[in-house]
C-alpha cells in the first residue's frame, strides 16, 4: 500500500494546516512543542486541545513545579478567548482580607479608604481567561463564594448589589 502525504501551498500536510485553522499559531509555536514529548505529555496536550472549544471550567491539580501554570497558558493559547486577556491570580500572595476586593473589585464605599470603583481580576479577565493559582489557600468562606461564581457564571462586587 502506498501512502502519499499531501502539502498545502506553504508546505503544510493537511493534519497540519487544519490544526494551525482550528489551534491557533501561537499554541502550536509556543506550547504544543512542549506538550509533545512523553506518552504522558502527549495526553496533557489532547486533553488541552480537547476542552479548546468549551467554556469549561477547569481544574489543574499537582505539586509545586509541575506545570499547571504552563498548561493554563496553553489551555488559553488554544481556546476561543486566546485574544482576550490571560490573569493569572497568586491567591496565596493576597492578604486574606484583601482577596475578596482583588477577586471581585468593590464599590465606592464599600468599606473604609474604598473611595472609587475598583474593577476586579474577574472583570480584567472578562472575555479572557483568569488563572487562580494555590485556592486551597483561600479562606473557605472565599472559596465558597468562588463556587457560586463558577456555577452561576456571575459575581457582584464588594459593596455592590448581588
Amino acid at each position: 500500500m502506498s501512502s502519499q502525504t499531501a502539502f498545502d501551498e506553504d508546505g503544510r500536510t493537511a493534519t497540519e494546516a487544519v490544526t494551525q485553522t482550528i489551534h491557533g499559531a501561537r499554541y502550536l509555536a509556543e506550547y504544543a512543542p512542549l506538550l509533545d514529548g512523553s506518552a504522558g505529555m502527549r495526553a496533557v496536550r489532547a486533553m488541552v486541545e480537547s476542552i479548546a472549544d468549551t467554556d469549561a471550567t477547569v481544574l489543574l491539580r499537582g505539586e509545586s513545579g509541575v506545570g499547571k501554570d504552563l498548561v493554563a497558558r496553553a489551555i488559553h493559547a488554544v481556546s476561543r478567548r486566546c485574544h482576550g486577556p490571560f490573569i493569572k491570580v497568586k491567591c496565596a500572595a493576597i492578604p486574606s482580607e484583601l482577596l475578596e476586593s482583588e477577586l471581585f473589585g468593590h464599590e465606592k464605599g464599600a468599606f473604609t479608604g474604598a473611595h472609587r470603583r475598583k474593577p476586579g481580576q474577574f472583570e480584567y479577565a472578562n472575555k479572557g481567561t483568569i488563572y487562580l493559582d494555590e485556592i486551597a489557600d483561600l479562606p473557605l468562606a472565599l472559596q465558597a463564594k468562588l463556587l457560586h461564581v463558577l456555577q452561576d457564571l456571575r459575581f457582584s462586587r464588594v459593596g455592590g448589589r448581588a
